[in-house]
């Protein structure tokens, strides 16, 4: 079901590809051991939600703003990185999946790399 209200920032292909992203997170962390759920899982969680948050909260701003959100999405995917490797040697997560994550990851930043680019 679409909404009667959209947003331009909706339109971004990049913005989808990272609400997508941030799903496959969130299913992904439900799979860890409980005593993780307020740490790895949450921290995972939040910094795979920031990707999108940041590109829709900078989008409606200057240039050099939505730059620096830009900016700061990339560095939550950097940190997803990071999560999912610590995930991976805790055993929570398989190969197959790291690579999934990473595979994932490398896209967005190389879209949100190229949506800097053009506005720089």
């Amino acid at each position: 079901m679409k909404s009667e209200f959209h947003f331009k920032f909706e339109d971004l292909l990049v913005y989808q590809k990272a609400m997508d992203f941030a799903e496959v997170v969130d299913s992904l962390v439900r799979e860890f051991p409980q005593r993780e759920l307020y740490v790895l899982s949450s921290q995972y969680r939040r910094a795979a939600d920031s990707i999108a948050l940041n590109i829709a909260e900078g989008y409606p701003g200057s240039d050099a703003q939505f730059v620096k959100h830009i900016n700061d999405a990339i560095h939550s995917s950097n940190e997803c990185v990071s999560a999912n490797e610590k995930a991976f040697r805790r055993k929570y997560i398989s190969f197959e999946q790291i690579e999934n994550i990473r595979e994932e990851v490398t896209t967005i930043q190389k879209m949100l790399t190229g949506l800097r680019s053009k506005i720089i």
